[in-house]
This record gives structure tokens, sequence and C-alpha cells, in this order.
């Protein structure tokens, strides 16, 4: 793990105003394609002029590309073009419900469907790599339907935090059952779309209640970007997006045994918001696959604090080096 280098929380927040910054303005360049039913998918890349490699991250719930600078500003710094985009209905992506802030999709399909054209429209024209995929949390299902559907695109996979089941764990007949009332009582009130129980708009967490990190600078600056660009902010999650989510989870489930290229699964030991006990046992079922545990690390492993990050980083880039 030694040989690596990455950014530092003691020198952070100087680094990321006058290095990370000036290179994303600089180096990375944004656009959109059309995604799935029209819908503008937003994207970002940097070309290494002397590549050894691709990366392609497919980022979580709620996030955006933006998010992501000092994990690109990392990778790239070790020889690597990077690619990521924002899922439709979140980030910079455009939105299909009235309430920009509702969690939506139709089905996870259309995630992967959007993936599929940022690989032949934008990353394979431009990598002469075939990529490594990265992806965290939500971005670890659709990667893993990705790689089921198209595994020719992939090199290999790591799945940092992979939204294999979710918290609450609850029975499966409970689950459906709270979607179909949720479901009536939507239609009934006149809202086809609408949060399901328990969730809101947007609304930020102080630090010392958050479930995602425990680095103080790295949390600061997610909720930075997201102060600064309005429509980044997203609430809670619809009774569809919960829906299609269990879909995709029980589809994973079911079809993992047959994974077709080498996975590196990367488990956050103090993970509050993932299924840990569900996401080993999807991970134990593919047949090439590396399970890492990294005790007592919250959710977001690539934005935790330098002992958790630098063990997951470290473990992301001596994989893709060796599978």
């Amino acid at each position: 793990m030694n040989q690596f280098s990455f950014t530092s929380e003691s020198t952070l927040a100087a680094h990321f105003d006058h290095v990370i910054q000036p290179f994303w303005q600089q180096q990375v360049v944004q656009g959109l394609f059309k995604g799935v039913a029209d819908i503008d998918i937003a994207y970002a890349y940097v070309v290494h002029p002397k590549a050894i490699g691709s990366v392609v991250i497919v980022s979580g719930r709620i996030e955006s590309l933006l998010k992501y600078k000092e994990f690109v500003f990392d990778i790239y710094q070790q020889g690597y073009s990077v690619f990521i985009h924002d899922h439709r209905g979140q980030g910079l992506s455009g939105r299909m419900t009235q309430d920009p802030q509702m969690g939506f999709v139709h089905s996870f399909d259309d995630y992967v469907a959007d993936c599929k054209t940022f690989m032949h429209q934008v990353v394979n024209p431009l990598s002469r790599h075939k990529a490594s995929l990265i992806c965290h949390s939500m971005g670890g299902a659709i990667g893993t339907l990705l790689v089921l559907d198209s595994p020719h695109l992939f090199k290999n996979i790591i799945l940092s935090a992979p939204m294999f089941g979710i918290k609450p764990t609850l029975p499966s007949w409970l689950a459906h059952l709270l979607l179909k009332s949720h479901a009536l009582l939507s239609r009934m009130s006149g809202k086809e779309i609408n949060y399901f129980f328990g969730q809101k708009g947007y609304s930020p967490n102080l630090f010392a209640d958050n479930e995602l990190t425990h680095s103080a600078i790295r949390y600061q600056l997610f909720r930075q970007e997201y102060e600064a660009l309005p429509q980044l902010k997203l609430g809670g999650v619809t009774g569809h997006w919960l829906a299609a989510a269990i879909v995709a989870m029980d589809k994973i489930e079911q079809q993992v045994k047959e994974f077709p290229i080498p996975a590196l699964v990367l488990q956050a030991g103090g993970d509050t918001v993932v299924d840990n006990t569900r996401q080993a046992r999807v991970a134990n079922d593919m047949p090439h696959v590396k399970l890492v545990v990294i005790k007592d690390a919250k959710h977001e492993l690539i934005a935790e604090q330098d002992s958790y990050r630098d063990v997951c980083l470290g473990e992301m880039l001596t994989f893709i080096q060796q599978s």
C-alpha cells in the first residue's frame, strides 16, 4: 500500500482551493449526453497524457460528480484517465419529477442504459485501455447490473460499500406490504410519485450526526459543493425508487454466481447505510472476488479519514494493477 500517495486531511483545505479546484477548472472536461427518454446526463472526464489505464466511476445516490473532485484528482495522479457521470434524477443531470429533490427512477435498467451510452459515446472513443469500474453504494448495484449485462466493456470492477441490501433490513413480505400501502395512499392523494414513508426533501445533517464519514474536512467540502450549487441538493427516496431498488438487489443476488469479471468488494465495517450481512453474502457468491473489510470505517470509504481512505484507495489501485 505504501507505494501510493494521496491527498491528506491535514493539508486538504488549502490543497483543495489551490491545487484540486484549478485542476478541475483547467483540465477536467464537462458535458451532457442524452440518456433514456431524452433525459440530460451530465458527465466529466480527464484524459491522462501518459495513461496507464482508464477508470470509470459510478457514484452513489444523491451524489454528483462535483463531490468526487478529490478522488478524481488522486486517481489521475496515479496515471489514469478518469471518467464519471451523474445519474438521472440527481447531481447536474435532468430530473423526472416536478419536485427536483425527489429521489426517483422508473427502473435501475435506465441507470444501466445511461451508463452504456456513456461508455459508447464518451469513454471508449477517448480511452486506449479497457476500463476498470469503480462503484460506490447505489453505484455498486448499478455497476454490478452493468457488468452482468455487458461484461466485455470492463477489465475489472471495484465495489465500495455496494448497495446489495439496505437498512433498515426488513422481511421481504413487510417491505412489499409497505410499498403497496404507499402506492395506494399516493394514488388516493392524487400524487402518483411521492416520498416514501419518513422521507422528505433535502435536509443536511450536522457533521456530528452524519452516518457517512469520520472526516470533518471531507464532509465539509461535500456540503460546501451542495450549498454553492443548490441544484445538486437531493432529498429522500420515492416509493418508485425503493421498489426499483428492491427489484435490482434481488436480481443481483439471483444472478451474481455468474459474475464474469474479477471483483474487489470493499466493505465499510461500521456501515449503517447498507446491509453488510447481505452484502457479504452476495459478494461471496461472486466467482472471482476479493472481499476486504475496512474495520470501523463508515459508509463513504472514498471520503473517509485518511486512516481508512488510504487503505481503500491502496486496495483499489493494487487490484486494478494486478487483475
